[in-house]
């Protein structure tokens, strides 16, 4: 974890360098708007999480936390479309579903898996 960390901020320096040399780089009024989009474009991106995925419970595992979802999108973190193992944030959430039924989730990276945040039952 301690390594993960690191990498973490790692990352988030050497983004912030780049930022940091491109409005250095830019010209006058265009730098500025430039880095206004930046930030709307990235307070945006952090509200991502909380967009409810559609998924189909494929697989639960209630000893170790987990269930199998074929989900769509998740744009938050990066990725396509497929089905996948996730750990659940709370093992409660394994209770309420069964293998077949539609769900609306929402996923994160917690200690560096990807896991379920929030999952409801679809309407």
């Amino acid at each position: 974890m301690n390594a993960f960390s690191k990498l973490t901020l790692a990352i988030a320096m050497a983004a912030g360098a780049s930022i940091a040399t491109a409005q250095d780089n830019g010209h006058g009024s265009h730098a500025g708007n430039g880095s206004h989009g930046a930030h709307a474009s990235h307070a945006g991106h952090q509200a991502a999480p909380a967009e409810l995925v559609d998924g189909e419970v494929k697989k639960i595992d209630k000893d170790a936390g987990k269930i199998t979802l074929r989900h769509g999108e998740l744009k938050n973190l990066d990725m396509a479309a497929m089905t996948m193992v996730f750990r659940v944030q709370d093992p409660a959430m394994l209770e309420q579903v069964k293998v077949g039924d539609k769900v609306k989730f929402s996923a994160d990276r917690v200690n560096g898996a990807v896991t379920i945040t929030q999952m409801q039952k679809a309407q």
